[in-house]
């Protein structure tokens, strides 16, 4: 998909009449961009047609505000699986509000969408700097999550009731489809509402986000069990450490604990399909070479190979076969089949991985990434998340964003990089 069909505008509530609180940091000037294009080659037929190249808006604090910190109200709300940063995410958007816009009354929603519906009986927390003043060295999230999709009617009357004027709304795909289906609602009623992305998900599938909070910490966290699968490998004759990692529809865990860890032999990843037959053949042939491997694969690798499995979970995601289990007992199989002895030890640290407290990386990201949110929610803008691209905080619009999910590319030096350092066949099938 590229720019030029589509649009890369923000939606706004209204002019932007108020002077800002803060002093001593440069503004954003409107019209400023972040170029679309990261290639010359790319950008080429604009150039040549004399047409503005694509950009998103740039994140960051503006000179005028169109909300009055004096009389806001905000809320935010955490939703779907836990993420190493939620806690810092949260922090930072609620200092930047007391600490930079002088806003006083911040309402933290339980346990997701959920927490805006009032049948299920979760009390908001009002949030300050005190009560959240170190949650950003605890992993999880101190509002509580869920997933699911809530009626949207009953969500923005909440936020009416209430007079909350801008909901932060942290989370991934899903829930950002739910913050725009939220911001359309208050749209038809005419409320002057903003609704703020702030996008989740460990995997790194958000499309026009260069990374995702939380991926850095996943990979740095996977060390210690793709270390441990090297070393039960090594210490037994036909060693094989198999580990299965998060990513449902896109490898990026996968392939970057690959390149992290040089001791993976073989990386596989939902966007590369591979044959049973062909894999474990190239497995008898590196135990036979090496008298060890080790296997990392991503949750939703291979899952052609076990039949179509049609549950779901409450988001309306379809549940996934357990990759690794079926490929513990595949190669279980196989060498039992041959009369070939091996040793296989499988582990998966995906819940370990996941409730860890986010890592110095993450930390700082997660910071910039609350503090872009506050900026772009009092500046009036909606229906949009904050992203970085090209080494650059952007405002995004959320039916862009949530048009596809960004997968790895095997076609990609990415991709050809892992090849290169697990030794692993360029194709499987």
């Amino acid at each position: 998909m590229r720019p030029g069909g589509f649009n890369l505008s923000v939606e706004k509530l209204g002019d932007c009449r108020i002077a800002s609180p803060i002093s001593g940091l440069p503004f954003v000037k409107e019209g400023e961009g972040v170029l679309f294009h990261r290639k010359l080659a790319d950008a080429e037929n604009f150039l040549k047609a004399g047409k503005a190249l694509p950009h998103f808006e740039m994140a960051g604090p503006r000179e005028k505000i169109y909300f009055d910190p004096s009389k806001l109200k905000c809320g935010i709300v955490t939703c779907g699986g836990l993420c190493p940063g939620l806690n810092d995410v949260i922090r930072a958007i609620v200092m930047s509000l007391f600490y930079h816009y002088n806003v006083k009354s911040v309402f933290g929603f339980r346990f997701g969408f959920e927490g805006l519906v009032p049948s299920f009986g979760h009390t908001p927390i009002e949030l300050n700097p005190g009560i959240v003043d170190d949650i950003h060295k605890w992993g999880g999230t101190i509002l509580g999550t869920s997933r699911g999709p809530q009626d949207v009617s009953e969500m923005a009357d909440t936020l009416e009731r209430m007079n909350v004027r801008i909901l932060f709304a942290i989370g991934g795909d899903g829930t950002l489809r739910g913050c725009s289906a939220i911001a359309e609602e208050i749209k038809k009623r005419e409320s002057k509402i903003g609704v703020i992305g702030v996008p989740k998900t460990i995997d790194n599938d958000i499309s026009y986000v260069d990374q995702s909070f939380g991926f850095d910490t996943a990979v740095s966290e996977s060390r210690t069990a793709i270390y441990s699968a090297h070393t039960e490998a090594l210490g037994i004759r036909n060693g094989v450490g198999l580990v299965k990692l998060m990513g449902r529809y896109s490898g990026f865990i996968a392939a970057y604990a690959s390149l992290a860890n040089n001791d993976v032999n073989f990386c596989l990843v939902p966007e590369e399909r591979f044959s049973l037959d062909v894999f474990l053949k190239a497995l008898q042939q590196r135990l036979q070479a090496r008298g060890h491997a080790v296997i990392v694969v991503a949750e939703g690798a291979g899952q052609d190979l076990m039949g179509k499995y049609e549950k779901r979970d409450a988001s309306g995601n379809l549940l996934l076969n357990d990759i690794g289990f079926f490929l513990k007992e595949s190669i279980k199989g196989h060498f039992q089949r041959i009369h070939m002895e091996v040793n296989l030890k499988y582990i998966d640290p995906s819940y370990m991985i996941r409730s860890v407290p986010a890592n110095a990386r993450d930390s700082a990201y997660c910071l910039l990434l609350g503090h872009n949110a506050v900026h772009a929610g009092m500046a009036g803008r909606t229906n949009m998340l904050v992203g970085l691209w090209n080494n650059r905080y952007t405002h995004v619009p959320i039916a862009l964003a949530a048009f596809e999910r960004k997968k790895l590319d095997t076609e990609s030096r990415l991709w050809s990089d892992v090849l290169s350092c697990t030794g692993q066949p360029g194709k499987l099938i």
